[in-house]
């Protein structure tokens, strides 16, 4: 008896040696990537610090105040040197990291591709042009970690094909940036890089998964990044930052390189697509990317160049819009954005139509959530084994759950709880003939919806985006709000968003009385991550139907300029007065901890 109970000690023991063992190796794995992000900032400030001894002249200032299209000019016409572009954005880059915590790696090879673009001077749309890549895009050489440790140490044989494109037309990839762990989220954290914070206020999520692209754009650090999409994870971020960005079908630019969420799934429609300041800078990026060397890359990428006929066209628009999905409730201020920007193009001579949807929460359950999880969660599951964050809760411990105990809980929770209850059985397991049915299910769900848009002869939809920026920690309570763009991503429609507004002391007041349609925690929860937002900057979705991402952004390019032109009529605030009403309406201590982008972003707005 005793021999067996030493014999179970001691098996023991070894068990927690061994797991010992294996969490020191898996931290230690982890304080060499967070050292190497260290060495990453360090580099980039050395090489900024020599810069600068060697051109104490240059204006940097003035370098990052131009609009890429802009310049894109001046680097072409050799009126702009390479390098003071380069470096300027260098240093940029490395205050905003520093800031928000957005950069995961240096690309340390963009010194030598620069100088070899200078000794080449082969001129491309993008020649010159510093660009940031998220975390899941591939660069040769370089982890695509998806915030997992198993896959730190593991660099990328090549380049994505959207990489090589944009080094073939001239960019310079210069950094990689934050993510979420395994993408599936709208919040920007990891165990490996930790959180990203917002660059308007450093309390609020940049969003995600692209939120380090988010957050480095948002704050000047980079004047074009690229990110993907599975669900609004190029459209929160931009929402939340207040700039723009375009979510292409899903098929018009490669994704060959590119690491999704959940490998396979075919419900969900991923899409890798560019982020900036304005609407014309993605344009320039569209144009650039749609060339022959994307379509030679990846033959599986429709060869379809960009249609500069339809987005330089200026004949009036027939344009659906919803004020709500009637799933989520709006804010306040998403409300008002839509109908502000309504009345915008109607006084511009667009004609505006009313859309109804009808059963979104039958499409983010049954369409979305199922789609993704069709196996039960198993694969996604699998992706967290071996690994030391099991934080995205929900959704990890649903996917451990059999079957059984999944149409159990289901049922329990239908008439207490509905939501919950339509999470979990969607969650379920589903065998090979389900999946086909649910795929045609989606199918006819999109003819139907298109047919729904052509009777209504309609050439683009006016849609809220979900905003303002939530506090961080939030997204991980509210995946139930993803409605507004993981709609697009079921369709595969492009969809675009552009800032319109800000969060106004009335929208404030407005929310008190906010409830939600279901009135349950997810509502209560959704009221507070609103509250508290004075001064944020609130978006619209542009959408249009597949393939035709150059109408998307004519659209949006119209919705920018009448915004633009509105705001030129206000009498614009200084600086100082921006920067109390902002403190003042962030609730924050001190004026220090508003930064620079969220003045700008104010002032663009407001």
């Amino acid at each position: 008896m005793r021999v067996a109970l030493l014999c179970c000690s001691a098996a023991s023991l070894l068990l927690l040696l061994l797991r010992w063992r294996w969490r020191r190796g898996l931290w230690k794995k982890v304080k060499e990537a967070r050292q190497r992000q260290e060495r990453s900032l360090v580099q980039m400030e050395m090489a900024v610090r020599s810069f600068r001894e060697q051109h104490p002249s240059v204006n940097m200032i003035s370098i990052l105040s131009l609009p890429l299209p802009e310049l894109s000019k001046k680097l072409q016409d050799g009126s702009l040197p390479l390098e003071h572009v380069f470096y300027a954005y260098v240093g940029k880059a490395l205050r905003i990291a520093t800031e928000t915590n957005c950069i995961t790696e240096y690309l340390q090879e963009s010194e030598t591709q620069l100088r070899k673009a200078k000794r080449t001077g082969k001129l491309g749309l993008l020649y010159g042009v510093p660009v940031s890549i998220k975390d899941s895009i591939d660069c040769q050489g370089h982890d695509s970690t998806l915030g997992f440790i198993k896959n730190l140490n593991k660099p990328a044989a090549e380049d994505s094909v959207v990489v090589q494109v944009l080094r073939r037309q001239g960019a310079i990839p210069f950094v990689k940036t934050n993510v979420p762990v395994s993408l599936i989220s709208y919040d920007c954290k990891n165990l490996i890089f930790g959180q990203t914070f917002n660059p308007l206020l450093y309390t609020r999520t940049p969003g995600g998964s692209s939120g380090g692209e988010g957050a480095l754009v948002g704050g000047g650090g980079s004047i074009l990044g690229f990110g993907t999409d599975v669900g609004g994870s190029l459209r929160f971020p931009a929402a939340f930052c207040g700039i723009c960005t375009l979510k292409p079908t899903g098929n018009r630019l490669s994704k060959k390189g590119i690491t999704c969420g959940v490998v396979g799934q075919k419900a969900v429609v991923t899409a890798v697509g560019p982020m900036a300041k304005d609407v014309e800078s993605l344009a320039l990026c569209m144009r650039a990317l749609l060339c022959e060397d994307m379509f030679s890359l990846d033959s599986t990428v429709p060869p379809l160049p960009f249609n500069e006929e339809v987005y330089s066209s200026t004949q009036p628009l027939r344009i659906g819009y919803y004020e709500t999905d009637f799933f989520t409730m709006p804010s306040p201020a998403m409300r008002r954005a839509v109908r502000e920007t309504k009345q915008l193009l109607e006084d511009a001579g667009h004609t505006l139509v009313p859309f109804e949807l009808t059963n979104v929460d039958y499409v983010v359950f049954n369409f979305c959530l199922r789609g993704i999880f069709a196996d039960g969660g198993t694969s996604f599951l699998k992706k967290f084994k071996g690994e030391l964050d099991k934080s995205v809760g929900l959704f990890f411990w649903l996917a451990k759950s059999p079957n059984w105990l999944k149409t159990v809980l289901s049922w329990i929770a239908k008439p207490f709880v509905p939501r919950f209850s339509d999470i979990v059985r969607s969650m379920r397991a589903n065998t090979v003939d389900e999946v086909w049915s649910l795929h045609h299910e989606i199918e006819e769900f999109c003819h139907q919806f298109i047919a729904q848009w052509k009777k209504l002869n309609l050439d683009v939809m006016l849609c809220p985006m979900l905003g303002p920026a939530f506090g961080i920690g939030y997204p991980g309570k509210l995946s139930v709000a993803v409605s507004y763009t993981v709609l697009y991503n079921a369709l595969d429609f492009p969809a675009g968003v552009v800032p319109v507004t800000i969060v106004t002391d009335e929208d404030e007041e407005e929310l008190k009385g906010y409830q939600g349609y279901f009135r349950d925690w997810w509502d209560r929860t959704l009221a507070k991550a609103f509250r508290g937002s004075v001064g944020l900057p609130v978006a619209v979705q542009c959408v249009a139907l597949p393939w035709q991402e150059e109408l998307c952004l004519r659209f949006m390019k119209e919705v920018e300029t009448l915004v633009l032109k509105k705001n030129r009529t206000h009498v614009p605030l200084h600086e100082d007065a921006v920067v109390a009403c902002l403190a003042a309406g962030f609730g924050v201590q001190g004026e220090s901890e508003v930064s620079s982008a969220a003045v700008e972003c104010f002032q663009s707005l407001s």
